[in-house]
């Protein structure tokens, strides 16, 4: 499948180390708001959409995380960034993961946050696809928000939360059906022993979407890699634990 133009954007100071930020299924680059205070003056960031998704273009699925891969490198080669340091969550992960297993020399750093190399049953995946194409995102919103933060946060904060509902209602069907197809065939266990970068694993104690025995099985398989369990954290950690998370990940890919 050809490479799609993926929208982005860009801060930071020039000649700064590149940071790109790859967001879950679901979401646009908004999702990555709570990190740029952190790494705004140190890191030249780039915020990014995964096809069908923010303001990328919505190809027809099915998509592959091998698809998404490469429209990341793509973006790379657009932007003119040999090398750059990467951090995934969820879907982003996924991306991440196949980067840095194929395309190694491309990448710094890793930080996989809230992801998964494997997330069977794929007709779960499948079915939710082929929901979201029949009925749009509205019916799916509440059940993937009910994922994404853990029930105190969303009673406390519900301000902060709904943005994230209205992210999700306005996700492409096509675009959010072609991510679920792609986590249906999904299998990155025997890759993940090819990863060479220093990789970060974070997990959200509470989890539902990708429990920490998630990041456990990373951290086993790639040499290279430690594992933090980020208490009171659904699957979006890192706006539900902002400090926490930004931590984590400048401590990792700026020492």
């Amino acid at each position: 499948m050809t490479a799609t133009t993926l929208f982005q954007r860009t801060a930071g100071p020039l000649g700064a180390p590149f940071l790109l930020l790859g967001g879950s299924l679901g979401s646009n680059l908004d999702m990555w708001r709570p990190q740029l205070p952190r790494f705004g003056d140190r890191m030249r960031v780039v915020r990014f959409d995964h096809r069908g998704h923010g303001g990328s273009p919505v190809p027809p699925g099915p998509y592959r995380i091998e698809d998404l891969g490469r429209d990341v490198l793509a973006l790379l080669d657009r932007l003119g960034i040999e090398r750059a340091s990467y951090c995934g969550l969820s879907l982003g992960g996924m991306v991440g993961m196949w980067l840095a297993a194929h395309a190694p020399e491309r990448i710094e750093r890793l930080v996989l946050i809230c992801t998964s190399a494997h997330l069977p049953p794929a007709d779960s995946w499948l079915d939710r696809a082929r929901q979201v194409r029949a009925a749009g995102m509205q019916p799916v919103a509440d059940a993937v928000l009910g994922r994404w933060f853990t029930p105190r946060y969303r009673a406390a904060l519900p301000a902060r939360v709904a943005p994230y509902r209205a992210m999700i209602a306005a996700c492409p069907a096509e675009g959010y059906a072609g991510g679920c197809e792609a986590i249906a065939a999904m299998d990155l266990r025997a890759d993940l022993d090819r990863i060479a970068a220093p990789t970060l694993v974070i997990a959200g104690a509470d989890d539902p979407a990708t429990p920490p025995e998630h990041g456990e099985l990373i951290e086993r398989r790639v040499r290279t890699s430690r594992l933090v369990v980020v208490p009171n954290a659904a699957h979006l950690a890192n706006v539900e634990q902002p400090e926490a998370i930004s931590q984590l990940i400048a401590d990792h890919v700026m020492d």
